[in-house]
């Protein structure tokens, strides 16, 4: 195998991303400097892939960590995967180009590596991100995702970004852009929430066979930010058979989560905000568990939800009616 993509798979489109990503994602209450150290933190401990989105506000910060470290001659851009998100306000197609060359601004970046759609369901048009009607309800939107698809096309066929996929998507909602007649390039990936409470078999199965890589995001459980996630919900790092088997492995139970998913061949982001944490998830190239252990982990599987987006539930493109 060729060292240097050794930590990293090969999209359908020829690119290559870094098995392990580092995610931005921070609940409102963490100030937005903290996006700005940490992704220095996270390149200088060897992360590579920087998983971010229009819709974390804070892609100003992460954008100035990634120039300062090109910069100080840690990295050269092309050694960065960076990853941003088209947010549900921006699905109608004529608004695709925007919303990426609105992130490219913040990020001052001339490119990205990766676009991909947020969410299926898409939300009032517009710069408002979360548009609430006067009770406080989301206001959604209709839009065929096949159109915004060939918008999102265009934007790799005019360099704006090197590969483009999707997220939140469930199996029928891949198969009809799969299917979509005169599609010119097919997602190269799918990022969705899986972790060992929640270890998407079915959707992973599919997708290996279109060629299409699984991202998983909640890889270690959840953020827990009370405006998308039930409070009462599992804490998965707490689990006893992650504690028993990170004791026998001598590593963490956060190790023990993200291993489980890399050998099962999903790319997963990491995202901590403590510099000790951040410099332990990079060491998970550095462990194997056993099959006994991925085993021992299979049997966690609860298909329990962090993200369960209910205020989507009665929409058309909700994606998580589906088995997978």
């Amino acid at each position: 195998m060729d060292l240097k993509h050794s930590r990293s798979v090969k999209l359908n489109d020829g690119h290559y991303m870094p098995r392990l990503g580092f995610g931005t994602y921070a609940p409102p209450a963490v100030p937005k400097s903290k996006a700005f150290e940490c992704t220095k933190v996270a390149i200088e401990a060897g992360f590579r892939h920087i998983d971010a989105a229009l819709f974390y506000g804070n892609e100003e910060e992460v954008g100035a960590a990634i120039r300062e470290k090109i910069a100080d001659g840690t990295v050269k851009r092309e050694d960065i995967f960076y990853t941003t998100k088209l947010w549900c306000t921006y699905l109608q197609p004529e608004l695709v180009r925007e919303a990426l060359e609105i992130s490219l601004k913040k990020l001052q970046l001339d490119y990205v590596d990766l676009f991909i759609i947020h969410n299926p369901v898409p939300m009032k048009s517009g710069h408002e991100l979360l548009p609430k009607d006067a009770n406080g309800k989301i206001i959604l939107d209709t839009v065929d995702l096949r159109d915004t698809w060939e918008a999102l096309e265009k934007c790799k066929d005019a360099g704006l970004t090197k590969s483009i996929g999707v997220s939140n998507f469930n199996r029928k909602q891949l198969e009809m852009i799969l299917n979509k007649p005169g599609l010119k390039y097919k997602p190269t990936c799918n990022q969705v929430e899986c972790h060992v409470y929640l270890n998407q078999s079915k959707l992973l199965e599919y997708c290996k066979s279109k060629d299409i890589v699984l991202v998983a995001y909640s890889a270690l459980g959840s953020h827990r930010d009370p405006n998308w996630v039930e409070q009462n919900s599992p804490q998965l790092l707490d689990d006893p058979v992650l504690h028993a088997i990170a004791k026998k492995r001598n590593r963490t139970p956060g190790q023990v989560a993200l291993r489980y998913l890399l050998q099962r061949g999903v790319v997963v982001l990491a995202k901590s905000f403590s510099e000790k944490r951040i410099k332990e998830n990079m060491q998970i190239f550095e462990f194997e568990l056993t099959a006994d252990d991925m085993k021992e982990i299979d049997g966690l599987n609860k298909n329990f939800r962090y993200s369960k987006f209910l205020y989507a539930v009665n929409h058309p493109n909700y994606p998580f009616s589906e088995e997978y």
